[in-house]
């Protein structure tokens, strides 16, 4: 069983490199508009992202009905991601499909 996991709207798609998992998410779900500011962005790891440096958690827990547990997972999430991933060669990637 792989590591990664994608777990957008239920998809179940695994994979053995957080990378790919990036990729897959970006290039195969729809983008994701911001509740907070309407900006539209990947969904996944750059939703997660956007939330959490574009906006304080508070915003994110009133904008999305959120409570702490659902902060932790995401922040986890994020932070796993960013220890284990090349995210240069992801967003090098992205833009070379013209995906970003």
């Amino acid at each position: 069983m792989s590591l990664w996991k994608c777990g957008i709207d239920g998809c179940e798609q695994r994979f053995e490199e957080a990378e790919a998992a990036v990729i897959h998410q970006t290039v195969d779900h729809d983008r994701h508009e911001c509740t907070v500011c309407g900006s539209v962005v990947p969904d996944g790891y750059f939703a997660i992202r956007h939330a959490f440096e574009e906006h304080s958690r508070a915003e994110y827990v009133r904008a999305y009905d959120a409570d702490s547990s659902a902060v932790r997972v995401r922040e986890e999430i994020k932070a796993a991601i960013e220890d284990e991933a090349d995210l240069h060669s992801v967003v090098e990637e992205l833009k070379r499909r013209d995906a970003l």
